[in-house]
């Protein structure tokens, strides 16, 4: 029995010529499907780079001027573009017209501009050059990827079965998190620091955005 298969297929660890192009079937002890790991990770890639682009588009327009916000004034951006995000879902509709994924975009890296700003010494320079600013930036999102793919394994890609208005709720209990540890100076008991909470909001923000994608 043949059938039509439309993810990568290998013979001899060689893709077969011209598929998934070929008019002919292709048996399908043949293909293989893509594994969920390498799935997310596709999906998590295609978002940061979309994300970096506009990063970096606007770090060529007004350059580094965020670095003068302070963290809790990034973290209060951060609240404002949460709850619209949860507003927007409640009501069903809008006025302004920027998407809800522009919002998701936009907690991605405004919450990586906090990363880099606690990562920063105080005497950091407000205007950083270009490329110092895109290393920074990766820097931030090689180790919030990291994590996700360390959760990932434990949790089972358990975020695929999440509605996004879940993961908009999720983002703003970090937020909240957030904000109750600076009015406490950065003190934590048991709690996660602010780091650890920023990276969440990020990763919840891609999930967000890859489920909105399919």
């Amino acid at each position: 029995m043949f059938k039509r298969c439309y993810t990568s297929c290998y013979v001899n660890n060689s893709l077969i010529p011209g598929f998934p192009f070929s008019k002919s079937p292709i048996p399908y002890y043949l293909c293989t499907k893509t594994n969920p790991v390498q799935q997310t990770l596709q999906q998590y890639d295609a978002v940061v780079g979309r994300c970096k682009t506009l990063f970096l588009q606007k770090n060529q327009d007004y350059g580094t001027a965020w670095r003068i916000l302070r963290p809790a004034s990034l973290t209060d951006q951060l609240y404002i573009k949460a709850k619209r995000i949860r507003s927007i879902e409640e009501q069903q509709t809008q006025r302004v017209e920027d998407s809800i994924e522009s919002e998701f975009i936009g907690l991605v890296n405004y919450s990586l501009m906090a990363l880099i700003q606690l990562q920063l010494p105080p005497n950091a320079p407000l205007e950083l050059d270009a490329a110092e600013t895109e290393r920074l930036y990766n820097a931030q999102i090689q180790i919030t990827r990291d994590l996700m793919i360390a959760k990932n394994h434990d949790y089972g890609e358990v975020w695929r079965e999440m509605r996004v208005s879940s993961m908009t709720d999720l983002i703003l209990m970090k937020l909240l998190r957030i904000k109750q540890i600076e009015d406490n100076a950065g003190r934590t008991l048991v709690s996660e620091g602010l780091d650890a909470n920023y990276r969440d909001i990020v990763n919840y923000a891609i999930f967000a955005l890859i489920k909105l994608g399919d």
